[in-house]
């Protein structure tokens, strides 16, 4: 059929295939079921590009999205929160009747049918989680005087952590089937290995805890020695210079022992800095020179809870202190795209850069406030391609630098 638009006038007219002309009502009606036409195989186009595939493709689509629902509540652990809000999730991944999650104490959560047998399944598991094993219950095992109850076999199957069986999930029904046992052990496997993710990220936050504290520790008896006798050389020449330096000092323990979370920000990083170098330059006066080099749109980076000033007391400590001379730091922070560049910098004494490297392996008893410590805990969080860089060697001074991601997952400053 062709369409022909004649030089004059708005009718269009329309000719057949077999070279007759039609009316306008009737090419009308004939442009009309070309629309409809155009518009369907249009709108099955449109439904081709948002089908999902086969029906396998559908299936492991559907299975994938209601795994990765009830992820999130085991990344708890094995609790009696996450198992309840995670079971709707699991039952639906099993397709039975119900199914409940048991610890070696008791039933945590139970979703479907035959809720009453909800108590008994702790008992149901025991061999479970006594020998590691999957088991299959039937009628004789699982009684229930409700003859409508769909509740009569259960497939258990173990959860382990840290290589022990910390729980056991059952899958109840009607019967069972060797596809359901197959089912069972695998979604067992797979809530196994949520609860050991859990553990590993509790076991980080301890590690970083600890990391934390040995800092503190490692920080402390120095620091506050030398702030405290700088503070008392001036009770009785410059009282009101003393108790400025005892507010600062006050302030600066009160930040560094805070409790709190893992990461702060690193403007908040920096006025705690200001306050060490308030009091450091209350015992080296004129000796230290400090200069600040820092873009605004840095200030708001989280970074590592006392991950900056550790860098910038060792720069003191080992850098000034046996340096002849005012000694000069400077501290840096500067926009990299996508990351933060913090940088800590002295004219002092320098180090032997295979010493430094010992201490940064972890191989070396050396007094370095901190490096090890920063750089373990930088790599822990960012990964390892963001651990310290330093720059140093004998009488050359020392550069330390780090880079952080501006926005990195489980990342957030409080």
């Amino acid at each position: 059929m062709a369409r022909l638009h004649p030089p004059d006038g708005d009718t269009v007219a329309v000719v057949s295939a077999a070279g007759g002309f039609v009316g306008p009502f009737t090419a009308l009606v004939v442009a009309t079921l070309v629309v409809a036409l155009v518009g369907g195989l249009v709108a099955s186009a449109i439904l081709r590009r948002r089908d999902l595939g086969t029906p396998a493709d559908r299936a492991t689509f559907a299975t994938l999205h209601t795994a990765s629902l009830a992820a999130p509540h085991l990344r708890e652990g094995l609790t009696p929160q996450g198992a309840s809000r995670a079971a709707r999730h699991l039952r639906t991944l099993l397709g039975t009747s119900a199914i409940a999650l048991a610890d070696a104490t008791a039933t945590l959560a139970w979703e479907g049918l035959g809720a009453h047998h909800a108590p008994d399944a702790r008992e149901h598991a025991e061999e479970v989680l006594r020998t590691g094993r999957t088991v299959v219950l039937g009628p004789r095992d699982i009684t229930c005087d409700d003859d409508e109850c769909p509740i009569r076999s259960a497939v258990i199957s173990p959860i382990t952590g840290e290589d022990r069986v910390v729980g056991a999930l059952l899958a109840y029904g009607a019967d069972t089937s060797a596809g359901t046992v197959r089912a069972t052990d695998e979604v067992a496997r797979w809530v196994s290995t949520q609860v050991e993710l859990a553990e590993l990220d509790r076991s980080r936050a301890r590690a970083s805890e600890a990391e934390l504290r040995a800092l503190r520790a490692q920080i402390s008896p120095h620091f506050i020695y030398n702030s405290l006798a700088a503070i008392a050389s001036f009770v009785r020449t410059d009282p009101v210079r003393a108790r400025e330096l005892l507010l600062e000092f006050a302030d600066f323990t009160r930040y560094a022992f805070r409790r709190g979370g893992e990461f702060t920000t690193f403007a908040d990083e920096l006025k705690n800095i200001e306050r060490y170098l308030v009091l450091e330059q209350a015992r080296f006066g004129d000796r230290l020179e400090v200069r600040m080099l820092v873009a605004p749109e840095v200030l708001p980076v989280a970074v590592p809870f006392l991950a900056v000033q550790p860098l910038v007391e060792n720069a003191v400590r080992h850098g000034l202190e046996a340096k002849t001379g005012t000694g000069h730091i400077t501290l840096g922070a500067q926009d990299a795209g996508a990351e933060a560049y913090i940088w800590v910098e002295d004219d002092g004494a320098g180090s032997d850069p295979e010493v430094i490297r010992r201490v940064l392996a972890g191989e070396s008893d050396s007094d370095s406030v901190g490096l090890g410590n920063v750089d373990a805990r930088l790599r822990q969080v960012f990964g390892e391609e963001y651990g310290l860089v330093v720059e140093t060697a004998p009488g050359a001074g020392t550069k330390v630098s780090f880079r952080v991601p501006k926005f990195s997952p489980g990342v957030r400053a409080t």
